[in-house]
């Protein structure tokens, strides 16, 4: 399950999937159209993002919406998102693990400070990644 908040946070911080509370339905898919390759190599922009999770810095509407609705998608884990916003939180959690480990780590603290989430958080992250 932490891997689903770090997913959520990745989402927040890709500026992507932020989702909006729907009671039961799909979260928006308004911003599954973001390039979040784009993001992830904007430093500026990524740190801005992490800043919003960590309640370090201004969030924009996108981070807004994503901490109203990260406790949700970490208890289902992202059971609500779109197959899109999934492969977004994936992409994003790849990068913050291998490139902003420190980032990772103080959203880890924030998010799931016990580690509850971690081990469906590997699962979720894995079950996407490419094989050699």
């Amino acid at each position: 399950m932490r891997s689903t908040v770090l997913v959520c946070l990745c989402v927040v911080v890709v500026a992507a999937a932020a989702p909006q509370n729907t009671g039961g339905r799909k979260y928006t898919d308004k911003y599954d159209h973001v390039d979040v390759d784009a993001i992830l190599r904007n430093d500026r922009i990524l740190t801005s993002y992490v800043k919003c999770m960590l309640d370090q810095g201004p969030c924009t509407a996108e981070g807004k919406n994503l901490k109203i609705d990260l406790p949700d998608a970490l208890e289902t884990d992202c059971s609500k998102c779109s197959e899109r916003q999934i492969e977004i939180v994936r992409k994003a959690s790849r990068h913050l693990m291998e490139k902003r480990p420190a980032d990772w780590k103080k959203l880890q603290d924030k998010y799931d400070p016990q580690g509850t989430f971690q081990p469906r958080f590997e699962r979720f992250i894995n079950e996407g990644a490419v094989k050699a």
